[in-house]
């Protein structure tokens, strides 16, 4: 499933080519992805003016002059095509803008787009209980220490919870306790302050350098101009099972299971 980097970098993606746009049409090749599109959303959208592209947890989102926005999820296979040369039979949603076309191709159909008011966003349920922004001020020491007193869970599970962090999956959870040195099984309690402190600069760090990156390609991720990331050679941990740990401790990458997931992780330097 795409992450928060591949939702960060595919916004900055259409952001380059949308900002300022007019719609001039919204065609649907279909009436649903997970859910129903909006009944609304033809009409809504043909001839409003693109004034803003954002991301809220691993959402997206599309402002329009009409006090609006679209949010999106890519799902397990969605991404985004800007002008495209030829028509997929998975471009479910298109959006043409007087100087661009942008498809929506989603092959599993496991996104979806909804219409908004703009000013009610905070209060829509996927949005109202979600934690901080991982890269905004909201993620602190105090916050995780706050958020994690008395957790008997595993840190690993805490930190997918996104009422805790938002926007956190299971990638970049396993890369920034590794740089952390905690293991992933460690009650979310137990982590000692010493250990936060070096848990929230790794998040962001893991992030920011996926997104500089391009994120991270698996299965069928790929940016809106067709570029694929290649954050995925830089994993220290992820699905490396069986390989030095990149510390040179002589510690070898193991795999569990946790919550149903897999975590990679070293048994050396993560305690």
């Amino acid at each position: 499933m795409p992450e928060l980097p591949e939702v960060e970098t595919t916004v900055r993606g259409l952001e380059r080519f949308m900002l300022g746009e007019r719609i001039a049409r919204v065609q649907l090749n279909r009436p649903n992805l997970r859910r129903p599109f909006p009944p609304d959303l033809v009409q809504v959208m043909t001839g409003a003016v693109i004034t803003g592209l954002s991301r809220r947890a691993k959402y997206g989102l599309i402002d329009i002059d009409r006090g609006h926005s679209m949010v999106f999820h890519l799902g397990m296979s969605g991404r985004w095509r800007i002008d495209p040369e030829e028509p997929d039979k998975h471009d479910h949603l298109i959006i043409e803008t007087d100087d661009h076309q942008f498809a929506l191709c989603d092959p599993r159909r496991f996104g979806s787009v909804d219409l908004l008011p703009s000013d009610a966003l905070d209060q829509w349920p996927q949005f109202a209980s979600l934690g901080p922004e991982p890269l905004g001020d909201g993620l602190s020491v105090e916050h995780l220490k706050t958020a994690l007193k008395g957790k008997t869970q595993s840190i690993k599970l805490c930190l997918l919870d996104q009422r805790i962090i938002a926007g956190l999956g299971n990638i970049y959870v396993c890369e920034a306790l590794w740089r952390s040195g905690i293991h992933p099984r460690k009650q979310g309690g137990k982590v000692t302050k010493p250990q936060l402190a070096r848990l929230v600069p790794a998040i962001r760090e893991v992030l920011e350098t996926s997104i500089r990156d391009g994120g991270s390609t698996l299965r069928d991720y790929a940016q809106p101009d067709g570029e694929l990331g290649y954050f995925a050679t830089r994993f220290s941990v992820y699905d490396r099972t069986g390989e030095a740990c990149h510390h040179d401790d002589g510690g070898t990458i193991k795999r569990i299971a946790q919550g149903g997931r897999s975590t990679w992780f070293c048994p050396k330097c993560q305690k």
